[in-house]
């Protein structure tokens, strides 16, 4: 079988577990504050446009979600997300948990929208009783989103200016950063993210490292005891080097972007060849998540070989299903599936 339904369905790439085991030996001090956090941490900061940020690991996108907003928000203060984001619909309330609301919206696209934005704050500024209500202190989004598209730098300054005319905070969940940033097209850098959001992270766990998500605090606000906060909720790792040396080790000789870019141009190949086959795609996305809508006869034929995952279903007779290249994705295993979808009944027409 060929696994196609996560980007993190191996280990770690080579240079980092070699990495890993050359400084094995080594010891060093807890929680931190050691130089390969120190080292790791200056290398991200290389590529921010001169912005004075803090760079927190933490070992997971759904805790880094959690800790940035339990911090950012007072009490009757909420988060606005799309419906489809990570933090409403695959997180099992972990922003509720932390006693904050998540005001859903509907997606455009897969994307949260200046207008959607802008009609949340207004709506607790003219209802006429803000303090029934919870008011809206920040935007959540994710680039890619959960369907693999991508903002626009426009769409990013609409989305920024917003949140400055309210008061909000701008977080992007960078899970698959790396994806998006590598991707055909992108017209934004980490400095242009420094710069138009609060907050952002750049996923390791899904782009070459075992585990670990680099946190990004550019709005000094945000700042102030902010390990405090990691502190209380359980991400302040004791052997927090490990984390250190895998970013320093994806980040000091552009390894991130280049598996990034590789893993792009296979996903590249598997979209073209559905649409070769003439079976549609659920969005146009230019990332490493493609997905196919495809006949359920389609979806057995696929699932005897390879490993997907069911988004939704799309109507009686078809469903939407997803496939993920990654970092580790082999080129066999892309050319496989693509002379899998090649053969599919129903396509012959197509060829």
């Amino acid at each position: 079988m060929f696994r196609f339904n996560n980007d993190y369905n191996r280990g770690a790439h080579p240079e980092i577990l070699k990495a890993l085991t050359q400084n094995n030996e080594e010891s060093y001090p807890g929680y931190g504050a050691d130089r390969w956090c120190e080292r790791a941490q200056a290398e991200i900061l290389k590529h921010l446009g001169g912005v004075k940020a803090q760079v927190h690991f933490i070992v997971g996108g759904t805790p880094t979600n959690a800790t940035l907003i339990a911090a950012a928000l007072r009490p009757w203060q909420s988060v606005i997300s799309v419906d489809t984001g990570h933090i409403n619909a695959h997180e099992a309330g972990s922003i509720e948990l932390t006693g904050h609301k998540v005001l859903a919206v509907p997606a455009e696209n897969g994307k949260l929208t200046a207008r959607a934005v802008e009609e949340e704050c207004r709506r607790y500024l003219d209802g006429g009783a803000p303090e029934y209500l919870t008011q809206p202190k920040l935007a959540y989004i994710s680039s890619p989103s959960e369907f693999g598209t991508v903002y626009a730098k426009a769409e990013l300054e609409e989305l920024s200016a917003v949140c400055k005319k309210y008061g909000l905070y701008l977080f992007l969940d960078g899970a698959r950063l790396g994806y998006w940033l590598a991707s055909e097209g992108c017209d934004v850098t980490l400095a242009d993210l420094a710069r138009l959001t609060d907050a952002f992270y750049i996923g390791g766990t899904k782009c070459g490292a075992l585990f670990g998500e680099a946190l990004v605090l550019g709005n000094p606000a945000l700042q102030d005891h902010f390990r405090t906060c990691m502190k209380q909720r359980g991400d302040v790792l004791a052997k927090g080097w490990l984390m250190g040396l895998q970013f320093y080790t994806l980040f000091q000789n552009g390894l991130y972007f280049d598996l990034a870019r590789r893993a792009d141009r296979q996903a590249m190949e598997i979209k073209a060849a559905f649409q070769k086959a003439g079976i549609p795609l659920w969005v146009d996305s230019p990332t490493n998540q493609q997905f196919a809508v495809v006949s359920r006869e389609q979806e057995a034929a696929l699932g005897k070989d390879f490993i997907f995952e069911l988004s939704h279903a799309v109507d009686a007779a078809h469903n939407c299903i997803r496939f993920c290249t990654s970092w580790s994705t082999r080129n066999e295993e892309v050319a496989a599936l693509i002379a899998a979808i090649e053969s599919l009944p129903g396509c012959e027409e197509a060829k």
